[in-house]
């Protein structure tokens, strides 16, 4: 049994690299032929009653809950790009209950709350559900619960603690041992496991949100695609959106705007696009399907500061991401980012250190994507614009569940609702700003050292990482 750090500290090799050298650098999710012809963009001015900028999860989920909730209200939708063009389309297509990524980070940033906060994230896990077979969204939907996995021992000790918390929260988890979690998915390098069956399971995201927009669509949301927005400024009562060859004026706006350029100042100082980079193999075939096991499909994660998420698609390729997190200075989200050899070369290597017996697999496609990253790991939500704008931001990567429960707050806080959500210290404090550059680039390549290494120390988190724990500031992806 494995009891040292698993991943090999060489540099990749040409070996590591051929496996995914004929890869196409596209989105699996989005390189589909489900994708519907785009949406013409704004060419002219408009009026509305609300305007939500972004086309992703949060944005679509905004303007449906907004038509639902007022039927009559004409609501615009602005997308820069092409519907779940962002995070969507990159994500690694897993839904879980959590509002605030994971119990872990929950316990200690909110304590307080997170029962209510649990329950509150069950709630609108299942209405999501709801809302998904009411209006025939297909995207894939599998319920099949979540593995975090060991690897080493000080990680058996964190999931047999979190194990407990879930438990004590309501939820159904199972802590398994090496032979039961090597049962369920066939690695040598687990020691163990904690299964939630419970508020979690995998999708096709870019379905969901081509899915979504019918249902925007259908609901009299006027979607407008390659429309990015280029200012926000008051209009008598209401807003003047300006977008590159037209403009909407509304009664107000939501931003859904994720890893991307924010137009509120305090948007901007918070989040960082941290990049994340996936690899997808070609489909299985019957052998190595069964060597694996794995015939409760459940999404995995491994348990470790810098970890790796995978799971099977619809039809049975391995989507295999995560490890590195990478910043580029000056928040940078450019084309440039999207490549990043170093880093599939690695995810390469770790993928067959993990499934050795798939030696011989190729990856089909390869990508990056932005993903927002907040000091608190979680959603932040706000008001700018003398209140005429509303945000919900910061999802950290977990946005497919979350962004519905977002996009209802930032809609109640626009309408200046006060209900059970926007009355929670979660929904009225904001996470910690991150630094100006240059020294915003220097702490975050200084806290990837230093939990990396914490990785290779057993766990250990030395005294950068414990003066960032108290300061209640931290990075991840």
């Amino acid at each position: 049994m494995t009891t040292t750090f698993p991943w090999s500290t060489s540099g990749p090799s040409d070996r590591d690299r051929s496996p995914y050298a004929d890869a196409v650098p596209r989105s699996f999710w989005l390189d589909s032929d489900d994708a519907p012809e785009p949406c013409a963009p704004l060419e002219e001015s408009a009026d509305a009653d609300l305007v939500v900028v972004g086309g992703g999860l949060s944005g679509l989920r905004a303007a449906i809950q907004a038509k639902e909730d007022e039927p009559a209200r004409d609501v615009v939708l602005l997308e820069a790009d092409t519907v779940a063009s962002g995070a969507t389309g990159h994500s690694g297509g897993f839904i879980v209950s959590s509002l605030t990524h994971g119990v872990s980070n929950g316990l200690t940033r909110f304590p307080d709350e997170l029962p209510a906060l649990e329950r509150l994230g069950r709630e609108n896990f299942d209405q999501t559900l709801t809302a998904l077979e009411r209006h025939s969204v297909d995207c894939d939907l599998e319920l099949s619960g979540e593995i975090t996995v060991a690897l080493e021992p000080h990680e058996e000790e964190w999931l047999a603690d979190e194990a407990q918390e879930l438990r004590r929260l309501g939820h159904d988890a199972v802590l398994l041992d090496a032979e039961a979690v090597r049962a369920e998915v066939r690695s040598p390098l687990y020691r163990g496991g904690l299964w939630q069956r419970s508020g979690a399971g995998i999708l096709q995201p870019a379905k969901l949100a081509w899915g979504l927009t019918r249902v925007a669509q259908e609901l009299g949301v006027r979607v407008f695609e390659g429309s990015r927005v280029t200012r926000l400024q008051p209009a008598g009562a209401g807003l003047g959106v300006s977008t590159t060859h037209g403009q909407v004026n509304a009664r107000g706006a939501v931003l859904t705007t994720g890893a991307f350029r924010s137009p509120v100042r305090a948007v901007r100082r918070r989040i960082v696009p941290v990049w994340d980079y996936v690899l997808v193999s070609e489909p299985l075939d019957a052998t190595r399907r069964a060597s694996l096991g794995w015939t409760n499909r459940q999404g995995i994660g491994d348990a470790g500061n810098q970890f790796h998420y995978y799971r099977l698609t619809a039809d049975d390729r391995i989507l295999w991401g995560g490890y590195d997190a990478v910043y580029s200075f000056g928040n940078g989200v450019g084309a440039h980012m999207h490549e990043r050899d170093a880093t599939f070369a690695r995810l390469a290597q770790h993928f067959f250190t993990t499934f050795p017996q798939l030696e011989g697999l190729r990856f089909t496609h390869r990508w990056g994507g932005p993903i927002d990253t907040c000091s608190r790991f979680s959603a932040f939500f706000g008001t700018s614009h003398g209140g005429r704008v509303a945000y919900a931001a910061g999802h950290t990567g977990l946005g497919i569940g979350a962004s519905r429960f977002g996009a209802r707050v930032a809609l109640d806080l626009l309408a200046r609702h006060r209900t059970e959500a926007t009355a929670l210290r979660y929904v009225r404090t904001r996470p910690i700003p991150f630094p100006p550059e240059p020294l915003r680039w220097a702490v975050i390549q200084l806290t990837r050292n230093r939990l990396a290494a914490a990785d290779r120390s057993q766990g250990r988190r030395g005294v950068w990482l414990r003066l960032l724990d108290r300061l209640g500031l931290g990075f991840d992806s």
